[in-house]
């Protein structure tokens, strides 16, 4: 029976976010955490003769949130330009783990047409020596560049 490597467990601090967002380049080196997920959405299909309903996939949402140091205005312009304009901004996302002990190298992903939903317009806790902010997105489109080699175990 073959087990998984301890070193390949994938070190979550040593990942990269990178954010194009109309055509500059920004490091998001604030972020502490981000996921995202992609849902099926799914209809409900009744077949004669059964009692127990079936399920169709139909289609797919992409939905993610990310916790972030507050130090960046980099969302809070783009939502005031909403705001303000109704002119709403779209970019892409590049998120990558590469853990340089582990044997599985690494994996790349970037998400499509991503749109922020909520933003933390302005902040202030006296309870807190550092200030974080959530923001939760969604994205229309997902590409998976580079892929974890196959886990070999032990």
């Amino acid at each position: 029976m073959s087990t998984l490597k301890a070193w390949d467990a994938i070190n979550g601090a040593t990942g990269r976010c990178v954010a194009t967002i109309n055509g500059s380049v920004e490091d998001m080196i604030y972020v502490k955490n981000i996921k995202a997920k992609v849902e099926k959405t799914k209809s409900e299909i009744k077949v004669l003769g059964q009692t127990g309903a079936k399920h169709k996939a139909t289609g797919w949402r992409g939905t993610g949130s990310m916790k972030m140091y507050y130090c960046t205005s980099k969302f809070r312009e783009m939502m005031v330009k909403y705001i303000d304009e109704s002119v709403d901004t779209y970019f892409e996302m590049l998120i990558e783990n590469e853990d340089p002990s582990s044997e599985i190298g690494r994996q790349t992903v970037i998400l499509k047409q991503v749109n922020i939903n909520t933003v933390d317009i302005a902040k202030i806790d006296i309870d807190s020596t550092e200030l974080d902010e959530e923001i939760e997105f969604t994205f229309n489109g997902v590409e998976v560049r580079n892929s974890f080699d196959k886990v070999i175990g032990e």
